[in-house]
Formats: C-alpha cells, structure tokens, sequence
C-alpha cells in the first residue's frame, strides 16, 4: 500500500529523480487509488465479523486515499513544471471523486453502521462515531437522485477550486517605476531589483516585493498603484468562479437539510453553528473597538503630517504610516530590525529553538537522497530520543507558478508502524534579510508542521497530525509565534552582519511597537471573516458591493476604489465560511500562552506537557478537552481580553 519495508518498519517516501515526477506521480497516484478502492469492495464483499477488524480495513483504505490526496494536492501548488502541476490537478479530482462517491456508497456504510461497538476501546469507538457521521453528512441515507446531485455537486466544487488557486497563482500583476521612486527601499532590496533597458524598474505583486514595498517606500503614488493591483489579482475572473462555488455550496447544504453552508459547515467545529460565528464575530468587533478607533487615530494624525488636507486613512498608507509611527514614536526602524534576520540564520534558528522547545533534532537530508521537486527545497529527519518520526521539507522562496502564500502541507500522514508523517512548509520569502512579520510567519507556519509531525504516530489516520476540529487548528501555529518575539529566544540566533546580537531593549520596543494597530487589526480579521461568513450564508449579485459594506462595518479603513480583494482571498476557498477560526484559535492560543513562565519559554516541564497533552494527541480527543487537560481548567476569553487590553 506504501513504501515501507516492513509492518513495524515505517520509512519515508522515496521521491523521483528530477525528470520522473510526471510517470511517479501518475503511478503512485493511481496504486493508491486502486488500492482504496480494492479495499473497500473486498470490505463489502466479506466484512469481517469483529468490528474492529473491519475498522482496520477501512483505515487502510482511508490512509491509501489521504496518500494521493495528500500528494496531489502539494505537487499541484509547488512543482516547478506546468505538465506536472496538470497532472497532479486531475489526481486531486480522482481523489475527491472517490472520496465523494464512497461517502454515497450505502452497502458500505451498512457495513459500518451494522457493526457492535460494544468491545471496541475509546479511539475506535471515536473512529466509528466520526466515520458514520461523516457518511451521514455526505448524504449516504438520501434518496437515488439527491446522492446523484450531491455527487455532481462535489465534483464541480473541486473544479471551482482548482480553478480558484491557479487563477491566483499564475497572475502576477506589477508596476513599473522610476529608480527615484525607491526612496525608502532598503538597500538589498534595491540591489535587487535592477533597472531595466527603459530606465524603469519592475514591481510585482508577490510577498517579497509587496510587503516590502507599502511598508517602506515614500512615494505614495508608486505605494497605492502597487496595493491596488495586488487588491485585484485575479479580478475578474475569480469573481464569476466564487460565485459559482457559493451556489454549489448553497445548494449542497440545501440538500442535507441545512438552512445554510455555515450551519453545514460549522456543526464539525468547536462552533457548532452559523449563527455562532456572527456573535463571535461581534464579540470581537466590540472587544477591540475603542482600541482600534485608538490607534487609527494616532495613524491619521501622522498622515496630516504630511498630508495636512487628509480626512481618513486606507490600506494604500496604514501599513507605511504604522511603520513610521513605530519608528517615530516608539523606536523601531524596521530596517534596522531586518538586518538583524538573514534567512540562513533564522531559518536555522527556528530549528533550534523548536528542537530545544519539544525534544526534537531536525537531522539535515543531502539533496541527492531528498529528491525533492525544487532544489531550493531543504529537507530534515525529526528525530526524538534518537528515532526518527517523520520528515520536513522546507519550500520558502518565490518562483513562477508556485503558490502564493504561506502554508503548511501534508505529504504523508502517519501511520504507526506503517509509515512516517512528512509535511512541507510552503512560503515565499526573499533570500536575504526577513522583516521580523516574516520571521514571525515562519515560526507560525512551522508551528503546523510540528502538529503534524507530532500527532504523526497513531493507530487510526483519521486522528493522524493536525487531525483537530478546524477552528483550533491554528492556535498551536499562533502560540508558537510568542517565541519569535522573546528577547532570549532572538538572542540565540537574530545577529546581523557584524556579528552584533539583536539588543534586549530593541526587542522590548518591538514588543510594545507590535501592540500598536492590534485593535485595528483585530477589526480587519472581523471583516474579513464577516465576508467569508455572510457571502455563504446569503445570495450575493455584486461580491464587490458587498465587500464595500461589510467593510464599513467592520473594517475601520474605507474601501479604495476599483479593488477586489475577495478574487485573491484564497480563504474563500480553504476557509469557507469559517474564516472566524484564526481569531478563535486566536483566543484559545493566549490562554494556552497563559501556562508558560514568560521569563523561561524553554522550561521543560511545561513545554513537554503541552507537546504530549495537546500536540501528540491529533485528534484523539476533542479540542476543547485537549485544552482544559493542559491547562487543568477548560479555556476562557480573559487571556485574550487582557492581552487586547495591554
């Protein structure tokens, strides 16, 4: 079924050689999918008595149809050839479509439903519980024609999505500008960034050219014609592709007897409702509105410095102006800060300071036994107490057709004694010296990685890494982000080129300069994630109009004219109407924090219990037991309260 040597042996995947992705691809892709498909027919066709032996058989099934899509759904977003990028689009769909037709496929789930649980221990018992839910939420128990539509109806929300993530990764807008223009760059950046034949430069509107480029070039003009095409990416096509994943998604909640995809989609999360989510998302709203009027205030005040006439403040000037005000009023040059963060280093750093934090050694693999896709990619062995369980790869730097943002990957989910958990961190960072929000990214990123790998040794693959409901899933990454702003903790690896460590009270005015724009921010979160919930819940002609109003509400910046930001906010795909979940992981993550000594993040005791109580467990147990057994009590809203308070 994998590559592994023997039942007790689990080993790594062994990739192709550079010109063999394309024939691998096609051929792992396709065993694997004739293997869960062999499974399950011979499941139907003689289950076995005992319940747990048919679970075992259905796990089998389950991990081989993960290995494809898990697969499948990376190589699509990272190989550097088209051809291969193509094929592994068309294996995501092979994928889905048997995972939706096993899902309508009701001699199976009279198999699962008919089995006695009386014997079977707390994790298969959970198993059953999920897995019949799941058939039921798939539509299994309704009529011949609905389980027909339902099938149409999943096939093409896959299509929409691809179509989706590729709209967004293969355009790449960019400006052109004069070299006087660059005033403010920092210099590397310049340097890297030559004149062309016509005297002008290229600006694109990828993360190492956009991030750097609104946070520190003083040409406002040059600033708000770059935001404004990274605003459009993907108009308008994306727009016609959303609309028609919203109806498939309407209509596919409509025939499971759901009033809306929220309702469908949230009964699965610590939420549980749609109407849920509003209330959370104007618990928030309130919570941090004071603050977020606070700081937009003291942004628009040094705006008129420069701009006396000005009434109001856009994203075109907040993230320009918000760097001044840290530079001005508390301190922080950001390009000061930069030079203490070349990549080389802070990549290393993170290894160590995660390595040293949970018990880990991150073992580096030669790029000719790594194999991987891109030779930029940088591959490890996890080991702990000297055995290895699992295996990184590390994507970090831009190229054409990759995709865009940053995230973390499956490659293989783990399966005890049978094979090893591999994730991917995909990124797209320059090569030289990071913006600290960069590094913190990285630490946030790689904390998924670590969940995977470390919830990597189960029995059942269901439960197997980030396997928890999905609005927790990002509170372990967030948490992770507190080591990133520990002044100890940059010590051991922020240095820049003189050697000279990263001073103590430079990183404590870094701190104090980070809770500036936290209100603000926190109401940018709840727009974005009132769109992401109101777009699936209501029938929407103008996605703009839309967008326009709900930020009016929520965002306390204007909307800048002819933009269409929900085309490039890939969210709307992966996130659904979920959106909410990063602030409440948010919430949760401080609270997890709370438990922490903050004048010793590396204290043992507390760190190995966090990484075995809550980490180790994927998804054995709900989130919210996984928290209340680390922090003895179950979470609350005062960490957060009084973290948006400081």
């Amino acid at each position: 079924m994998t590559d592994h040597h023997t039942a007790t042996e689990p080993t790594v995947l062994a990739l192709p050689d550079r010109s063999g992705w394309l024939g691998w691809l096609a051929e792992r892709g396709e065993a694997q999918l004739v293997e869960t498909s062999r499974l399950v027919d011979d499941l139907k066709a003689e289950p076995p008595a005992d319940a747990r032996a048919v679970l075992r058989i259905w796990n089998e099934a389950q991990t081989a149809l993960g290995n494809a899509a898990s697969m499948a759904s990376l190589i699509s977003e990272v190989h550097p050839e088209p051809e291969v990028r193509e094929r592994a689009e068309k294996l995501v769909q092979d994928a889905q479509k048997l995972d939706t037709d096993l899902g309508l496929d009701t001699q199976l789930y009279a198999v699962l439903a008919d089995l006695d649980a009386s014997g079977l221990d707390p994790d298969a018992t959970r198993v059953l519980e999920r897995t019949l839910r799941d058939f039921r939420r798939s539509g299994v128990d309704r009529d011949e024609a609905t389980r027909a539509r339902l099938r149409e109806l999943s096939e093409q929300a896959i299509l929409l999505s691809q179509e989706f993530s590729k709209n967004i990764r293969e355009d790449v807008r960019s400006i052109r500008v004069r070299p006087e223009q660059l005033v403010g760059m920092p210099q590397d950046w310049i340097e890297a960034h030559p004149v062309g034949d016509d005297g002008l430069v290229t600006v694109t509107t990828d993360y190492p050219d956009v991030i750097p480029f609104r946070t520190f070039a003083h040409d406002a003009a040059a600033r708000r014609e770059l935001v404004t095409r990274f605003l459009t990416i993907a108009w308008p096509a994306n727009d016609a592709v959303l609309q028609q994943l919203f109806a498939v998604r309407r209509e596919h909640a409509a025939l499971l007897g759901y009033a809306t995809w929220a309702d469908y989609d949230a009964e699965v999360k610590m939420i549980r409702t749609g109407g849920a989510i509003e209330q959370f998302i104007d618990r928030i709203t309130a919570l941090s509105g004071e603050r977020a009027e606070r700081d937009k205030a003291v942004l628009l005040e040094r705006l008129r410095q420069d701009r006396p006439d000005a009434t109001d403040i856009d994203t075109a000037d907040v993230t320009y102006y918000a760097e001044l005000v840290r530079k001005e009023q508390h301190a922080v040059d950001a390009q000061l800060v930069r030079t203490y963060f070349p990549f080389e280093a802070v990549r290393q750093g993170l290894l160590d300071v995660t390595g040293r934090l949970f018990g880990l050694e991150w073992q580096a693999v030669a790029r000719a036994e790594a194999r991987t896709w891109h030779e930029d990619v940088a591959t490890y062995d996890v080991t702990r107490d000297g055995e290895r369980i699992g295996r990184i790869h590390l994507d970090l730097h831009p190229r054409d057709g990759k995709y865009k943002h940053a995230a973390q990957f499956d490659l293989v989910r783990g399966v005890r004694g049978v094979q090893l958990p591999e994730g991917v961190l995909v990124c797209n960072f320059a090569r030289g010296l990071m913006e600290h929000d960069e590094v913190v990214t990285l630490f946030h990123e790689f904390g998924h990685l670590v969940h995977h790998v470390l919830g990597g040794e189960q029995e059942w693959v269901r439960f197997s890494g980030v396997a928890t409901e999905w609005d927790f899933v990002e509170a372990p990454s967030q948490m992770l982000e507190e080591w990133a702003w520990d002044a100890a903790v940059l010590a051991a690896f922020a240095h820049d080129a003189a050697g000279e460590t990263i001073p103590a009270d430079l990183v404590a005015a870094m701190r104090e300069a980070q809770d500036f724009g936290k209100g603000y921010d926190a109401r940018t979160q709840m727009f974005y994630a009132a769109l992401s919930y109101d777009v699936h819940i209501h029938q929407t002609p103008n996605l703009t109009a839309r967008l326009r109003e709900l930020m009016a509400r929520y965002s306390v910046f204007p909307y800048i004219e002819d933009t269409h930001m929900q085309c490039a906010f890939g969210h709307l795909d992966g996130y659904g109407s979920a959106y909410y979940t990063y602030m409440w992981s948010l919430v949760i993550a401080k609270d997890l924090f709370s438990a922490f000594d903050r004048t010793d993040l590396f204290d043992p005791e507390v760190a190995r219990r966090y990484r075995d109580r809550v980490l180790a467990q994927g998804g054995r147990r709900d989130a919210a037991d996984l928290v209340a057994d680390f922090l003895g009590r179950p979470y609350t809203f005062d960490a957060y309260a009084a973290w948006l308070a400081e």
